[in-house]
């Protein structure tokens, strides 16, 4: 049976939104919570080094989320890693998060679960995940000494771990379907001088080849049709991200995509829940606009405990004097 625990704020998520809406909740006064599946840091402490969060020239990304977690510690804000969550009901007063081993009731909800690398969705891809096929180059790139692999995308993401690819394997194809890249003019003024990338425009992913590992992909150029193939050991994509929503779909509003629409206050559709970093619609997905949205979204979910907590002091009944 699960232990009912309960919170005047219980915040999803603890990457940098979670983790900056902790501390600003605590601050506060309030009694809140972090739950997580995993442990806490989220995608940022898969980054090998940050160069733009203010203070830092530059950080590692899992010594800067360690260094955050800290900061929750210091006040005392109450953490729940590794919490399989089973069932999130934001519509109801209080919302309530079921796990494997609590239940958690909540007067407010702060929604930051993130978001996860988009797929490429092609023959292969499934198949050879952890095989050659791998979303995070910090991760897995000394597996790939003195060998050839490919990253797949446009933006910084996929210019910055083609570089740091580029430390262990002797080649590295950067593919992106168009003609020039999203990132950020700096980040391709780098990758340009970086003799062991090559960059293949116009051109997209068809399929994912191999035996027991990737051996080659195969790949058309937009413009002409031409199908071809290269031959590389690893693959990774870097196309974007999806939101991490798959338990509270269709209780919120959400974008296309699946991203939770807010307000300037973080306030999502429903009174009481909140959004906050890469899982919300915005126009810009960095560490320091998801503390930034952190801090706001904790803000306002104290004040809307307050204004709830005054509202029931004001319909309870005068108590008679004898």
């Amino acid at each position: 049976m699960s232990t009912v625990l309960e919170y005047d704020t219980v915040i999803l998520g603890g990457g940098p939104a979670g983790l900056s809406a902790g501390i600003y909740a605590a601050r506060g006064a309030g009694n809140v919570a972090i739950v997580d599946i995993s442990m806490f840091g989220g995608q940022p402490s898969n980054y090998l080094e940050l160069e733009n969060y203010p203070a830092f020239p530059i950080i590692g990304g899992y010594d800067l989320m360690e260094k955050m977690e800290e900061h929750a510690d210091k006040f005392n804000v109450n953490k729940y890693p590794m919490e399989e969550i089973q069932k999130v009901d934001l519509v109801s007063n209080p919302k309530v998060i079921e796990t494997l081993t609590h239940t958690f009731k909540a007067k407010s909800v702060i929604i930051a679960t993130g978001a996860q690398p988009r797929k490429l969705g092609v023959n292969g891809e499934k198949e050879f995940v952890g095989r050659g096929v791998s979303y995070c180059a910090i991760c897995d790139g000394a597996f790939y000494k003195d060998k050839v692999v490919a990253v797949v995308g446009g933006g910084n993401a996929a210019l910055e771990e083609a570089m740091y690819l580029t430390k262990f394997a002797t080649k590295v194809y950067v593919i992106h379907r168009r003609n020039e890249f999203r990132a950020d003019k700096i980040v391709q003024n780098l990758a340009f001088k970086n003799e062991k990338l090559e960059f293949v425009y116009d051109t997209v992913v068809n399929e994912i080849l191999g035996e027991d590992t990737v051996k080659s992909i195969k790949i058309t150029n937009v413009k002409t049709n031409e199908v071809s193939s290269l031959d590389v050991d690893g693959i990774f994509p870097y196309i974007g991200f999806l939101p991490n929503t798959d338990l509270i779909n269709g209780q919120i509003a959400q974008d296309s995509n699946g991203f939770i629409i807010t307000d300037e206050t973080m306030e999502t559709s429903i009174k009481g829940v909140f959004a906050a970093g890469d899982v919300r619609v915005t126009p810009l997905r960095q560490v320091i606009t998801a503390t930034s949205d952190g801090a706001v979204a904790a803000v306002y979910a104290g004040k809307y405990v307050e204004a709830l907590s005054n509202a029931e002091v004001e319909v309870q009944e005068p108590v008679a004097n004898n």
